[in-house]
């Protein structure tokens, strides 16, 4: 008993500890399942956001300085909140003010360096992103989509690229589209 003294602890406390943990673990997974995927694929920055702060609540609840019912109430918000703005990207509202929209960093060979000033990416990351993708010369890209996510998508070919696929990508206008003839 005095060595649990020393470190500030007593079986009951430790008890709780253990009950509450596994109460909060199984919370954060039930709330994970019912919220679907979507809430462990990659992140935006409001993602992250919410993130930070169900590990906030996790750990209050699991150390005990939030009651357990107060942490799972605050979990189920989050995880509440996190639904409603998915439904709320999904409608296309408040888009921009939810997320970073795609922006080209490179366009049919060309690096466009206003863009990775305003999306500050470094040459250097960009040029790992094209050899990891396998690219040997800058003329074989067709664009350099910097995602949402912050992960950087290398579209190559010899064609121009459907519109659709960049449908509401900054800079994509400039493009050459499927049909256009190469400038």
């Amino acid at each position: 008993m005095e060595f649990l003294d020393r470190l500030g602890a007593s079986w009951q406390t430790i008890g709780v500890l253990v009950v509450t943990a596994a109460a909060v673990y199984a919370a954060v997974i039930l709330l994970t399942r019912l919220s679907g995927a979507r809430s462990l694929a990659k992140m935006s920055s409001f993602d992250f956001a919410a993130t930070v702060a169900v590990g906030s609540t996790v750990s209050s609840a699991a150390l005990g300085t939030a009651p357990l019912l107060s942490g799972v109430v605050v979990l189920a918000m989050l995880y509440g909140l996190q639904y409603a703005v998915a439904r709320v990207r999904r409608a296309g509202l408040l888009q921009g003010a939810l997320d970073n929209s795609p922006l080209v960093l490179v366009a049919d060979g060309r690096v466009l360096t206003e863009n990775l000033d305003h999306a500050r990416v470094s040459d250097a990351e960009l040029w790992s992103q094209l050899r990891s993708h396998g690219v040997q010369r800058l003329e074989q890209v067709r664009a350099v989509v910097l995602e949402p996510t912050g992960d950087m998508n290398v579209l190559t070919g010899d064609g121009g690229i459907d519109a659709e696929l960049l449908s509401g990508v900054r800079g994509g206008e400039g493009l050459r589209a499927v049909g256009d003839s190469p400038g």
